[in-house]
């Protein structure tokens, strides 16, 4: 354990943000399970409706540093191009 008071506090800051990314890439991964759910169902329209629902979460989270901006722009270009393989 820290003796000393500022990295006493950012322990208490670390684990709260490793909490809220934790959340954060959880989020994601569910959204892209339903997507590769619908693409090997064939179900273009479901799994565009979702795309477009992930697109904005995906680069809000970059922005913030959850994730690296070149993993989400990775992760979008892969899903768009199965879904448009469909």
């Amino acid at each position: 354990m820290a003796n000393i008071k500022s990295s006493k506090k950012r322990i208490i800051t670390n684990n709260k943000k490793r909490i809220y990314n934790k959340i954060c890439k959880s989020k994601i991964r569910n959204i892209i399970k339903k997507i590769k759910k619908y693409i090997s169902i064939k179900n273009k329209e479901k799994s565009l409706k979702y795309f477009f629902k992930l697109q904005p979460i995906i680069d809000k989270y970059a922005t913030y540093g959850v994730i690296h901006k070149n993993t989400s722009s990775r992760y979008k270009s892969r899903l768009i191009k199965k879904i448009y393989k469909i």
